[in-house]
């Protein structure tokens, strides 16, 4: 990746930190990838547009949240990777409810149901924070970001700052339209009244069925691969006899077959190797070409991905 010291001296003077080569794998929950060349935390919005308005168009610039649906290369990452530790505001006002992209969806799902706003029980079940929720459009259980979702607020790479509308997203199944580049800050969602024990009762109740039905202790990324058109993915990979399979120190969970897991040693490239498998087996089987729905970033450790034979 070259001297680490290049690129920070290339770098703006900023308010925030920034680390050299910190290991990225302890960031995610599948825990593994390699390092980033450099870590940003801006201290606040101001110190993030500032960086972006004056960094070098040839440095790269990656965000992440709390690694709930990445899976980083064991390359490593280079240029600079943004993380939003300190965007965690969480503001109520009547039936609305501002935050900060850096608040994890259930916290933000926890203080709505201690208000007594409801609609936003799901978030409760998704793993990762709101900027993430933004740019997949997360749902579970027939709701979505879309559904909720009054404004966002993202900055793009020259620094501006935008106020976005549901229009604005482009919003479809797991997708916006925002230019990746656009980091997302914060957004505003709307709720209706509520009794705070039902609200309760039924978040307790979405945990437990997810619980029940995925490997939520285990070292995964979430849901492996989008859900096709009139198609479920999980149904796919067992019908192309996916579930259990193993590489290396990945597997495909034996309770939910649309997540993979690291068993304890496994690698980046186990992983990738392990999805890939798992896109070929399925596209040989049903004719159906599996889209990742992990984020998947950083260069590969000299390897080349390409599926095993089954």
């Amino acid at each position: 990746m070259g001297k680490l010291n290049t690129i920070i001296e290339k770098l703006p003077s900023i308010r925030g930190r920034y680390t050299e080569g910190p290991e990225l794998s302890r960031l995610t929950w599948f825990r593994v990838g390699g390092p980033a060349e450099v870590l940003y935390k801006p201290a606040d919005l101001e110190d993030l547009s500032f960086f972006l308005k004056h960094k070098t168009k040839e440095i790269p610039a990656l965000t992440i949240g709390v690694g709930s649906n990445l899976l980083i290369r064991d390359g490593g990452i280079p240029g600079v990777v943004v993380r939003l530790q300190g965007f965690n505001n969480i503001v109520v006002q009547g039936n609305e409810i501002e935050v900060g992209a850096g608040v994890l969806d259930r916290t933000l799902a926890l203080v709505a149901q201690e208000e007594g706003l409801q609609n936003l029980e799901f978030l409760a079940g998704i793993p990762g924070t709101i900027g993430g929720a933004l740019r997949m459009n997360a749902g579970c259980y027939g709701i979505e970001i879309k559904d909720i979702l009054v404004s966002a607020l993202a900055v793009d790479n020259q620094g501006k700052i935008h106020k976005l509308t549901p229009e604005d997203m482009g919003f479809s199944y797991r997708h916006c339209k925002i230019p990746q580049d656009w980091i997302f800050v914060g957004a505003r969602f709307k709720a209706k009244s509520g009794d705070s024990q039902e609200i309760a009762a039924r978040m307790e109740k979405l945990l437990t069925e997810r619980e029940d039905a995925q490997p939520v202790k285990s070292r995964t990324g979430g849901s492996t691969f989008a859900n096709p058109e009139g198609y479920k993915a999980w149904e796919l990979i067992d019908k192309a006899g996916g579930r259990g399979l193993k590489i290396g120190g990945a597997q495909v969970s034996e309770k939910h077959c649309n997540f993979l897991i690291n068993t304890g040693d496994a690698t980046a490239e186990d992983l990738e190797l392990l999805g890939e498998t798992i896109r070929a087996r399925v596209l040989e089987n049903s004719g159906i070409d599996l889209r990742w729905e992990i984020v998947r970033m950083g260069f590969n450790k000299n390897y080349e991905v390409k599926a095993k034979a089954a």
